[in-house]
């Protein structure tokens, strides 16, 4: 039987390698989150660039139509990231940062490298995408897929 004072090391070393873990995590979250807002700049300044004052026949205006539809889809998308990604980092805060929002079991590594943030784990997650298909109505944590 182990000791209190050996029990309590353990958990303090646990502690310092999630903190250490979250850290990286956060900072995963951030870079993303900073790059997502460049992309984002840097699509708004094309498109401002891009547009024609007055378009000279229905195929330029027809275009430019076309390419502010992309723009308003991708930036929705972005926003939608962005939203996930603060969500995250809540998350890191609250201290239920890695745990499925459905299961309430822990997200693996992996996903967490790989989608650090991710909301469910690949169990619930592939549950959620199957329901949609079937056309139920989706909540509001789906995943944005980038």
């Amino acid at each position: 039987m182990s000791s209190p004072v050996e029990t309590g090391q353990l958990r303090m070393g646990n502690n310092m390698k999630n903190g250490l873990k979250f850290a990286a995590y956060r900072k995963a979250l951030e870079t993303k989150a900073e790059e997502v807002r460049r992309s984002m700049s840097a699509q708004k300044a094309a498109q401002v660039v891009s547009r024609l004052d007055v378009p000279s026949d229905e195929g330029d205006l027809s275009q430019q139509h076309h390419e502010e539809w992309i723009f308003l889809n991708r930036n929705t998308i972005d926003m939608k990231l962005l939203r996930e990604i603060s969500d995250a980092l809540i998350r890191i805060d609250q201290g239920t940062y890695g745990v499925c929002l459905e299961c309430e079991e822990p997200i693996s590594a992996k996903r967490l490298e790989a989608l650090p943030w991710a909301r469910y784990c690949v169990t619930c997650q592939e549950q959620i995408a199957a329901r949609a298909a079937l056309g139920e109505p989706a909540g509001e944590f789906e995943e944005a897929g980038r």
